[in-house]
C-alpha cells in the first residue's frame, strides 16, 4: 500500500517553496524558486504582470510535481505579498483556473504562528520563552511565545527585504536612507518590547531568527563556501558576528553582491 503524501507550498515575496512528506513526516521532496512576486509592489500596489507570470509558472510546475507524487492533502499559502497587493485575490483567482491550486492569503497573525512552530523546532529546550524574528520580502514578523507554542505578543512590521529596498532606495546602501529605515523599523520594535513585557521575560528567553537572509548570513559567518539552508539549521552566532556580516554586505556593490556565493543574482 502507497504511503500517505501531504504537500505544503509557501508563497512569500521572494520566493516559493514546496515541501512534500511522507506518513510519517520525513520530506521526501523539497525546492524552491525565486518568483520575486512582491517585486514593483511598493511602486503600483498592485502585484505587476511580470511577476503574476512567475508566480504562476512556478505554482503551475508544483502542482505537475505534487500530482506525480500522488500528493492527497496539502496546503498552499501566500504572504504580505498577495496580503497588501489590491489584486491580491485575483491572483488567487488565476491561480485557481491556472494550475488548479487552492491558494489561501493567510492573516499576520497565522504567519506569525506558522514561524513560530517551524522556529521552535531549533529551540534550547532550556528556555522557557522565545522572541521569533521573521525577516520576509514584505514585512517582517516578530513574536514572544512561550516555548510550547503558546504566543503571548506579536506584531508585524510592514518593511521586508524587497518593499523596504524599493521604498528607501537602498538597492545600493547609502547610509542616511539606511538610518531612515532603521528609525522607523525602531518604532515598531520598541512598541514591541513594550506591550510584550519583554523586560518581565528577557532572562528566560532565547532569541530565534528565521528566512534565508539569518542563515546565509550565518554561512558568511563560519566561511561555509556556499549557502546551504539546511546546513545552518539551528545554528547559534553572536550579535556580534551578525553585525560583522551585515556591514561586510553593506560594503558590496550589487554586482558583488550578485556574484557572492551566500547572495547570488536571485537576491
Amino acid at each position: 500500500m502507497e504511503s500517505k503524501k501531504t504537500a505544503c507550498i509557501d508563497l512569500g515575496s521572494n520566493s516559493c517553496r514546496l515541501r512534500i512528506a511522507d506518513e510519517n513526516g520525513k520530506v521526501i521532496y523539497k525546492d524552491s524558486i525565486a518568483t520575486k512576486l512582491g517585486e514593483g509592489l511598493f511602486e503600483t500596489g498592485k502585484l505587476v504582470e511580470a511577476s503574476i507570470k512567475r508566480g504562476v509558472d512556478a505554482l503551475s510546475k508544483y502542482a505537475e510535481i505534487m500530482k506525480e507524487n500522488k500528493v492527497q492533502n496539502y496546503r498552499a499559502i501566500a504572504t504580505a505579498a498577495c496580503r497588501t497587493a489590491k489584486n491580491g485575490k485575483e491572483f488567487v483567482r488565476l491561480v485557481k483556473v491556472k494550475t488548479g491550486l487552492d491558494l489561501e492569503i493567510i492573516d499576520t497573525f497565522e504567519e506569525a504562528r506558522l514561524n513560530l512552530k517551524g522556529a521552535l523546532l531549533n529551540a534550547p529546550q532550556n528556555k522557557k520563552y522565545a522572541v521569533v524574528y521573521d525577516l520576509g520580502g514584505a514585512s517582517t514578523e516578530v513574536t514572544l511565545a512561550q516555548t510550547d507554542g503558546h504566543i503571548l505578543h506579536t506584531i508585524s512590521i510592514p518593511w521586508g527585504a524587497r518593499n523596504s529596498s524599493e521604498a528607501y532606495g537602498l538597492k545600493e546602501f547609502d547610509e542616511a536612507k539606511a538610518e531612515r529605515l532603521k528609525t522607523d523599523i525602531q518604532k515598531y520594535v520598541e512598541d514591541f518590547v513594550v506591550k510584550a513585557h519583554l523586560e518581565k521575560y528577557k532572562q528566560d528567553c532565547v532569541l530565534l531568527a528565521t528566512s534565508s537572509t539569518p542563515l546565509r548570513l550565518c554561512s558568511m559567518i563560519k566561511n561555509d563556501g556556499s549557502y546551504t539552508r539546511e546546513k545552518n539549521d539551528g545554528a547559534c552566532v553572536k550579535c556580534c558576528e551578525l553585525d560583522g556580516a551585515v556591514l561586510k554586505v553593506e560594503n558590496m556593490s550589487v554586482d558583488e553582491r550578485s556574484k557572492s556565493a551566500y547572495i547570488g543574482e536571485d537576491r
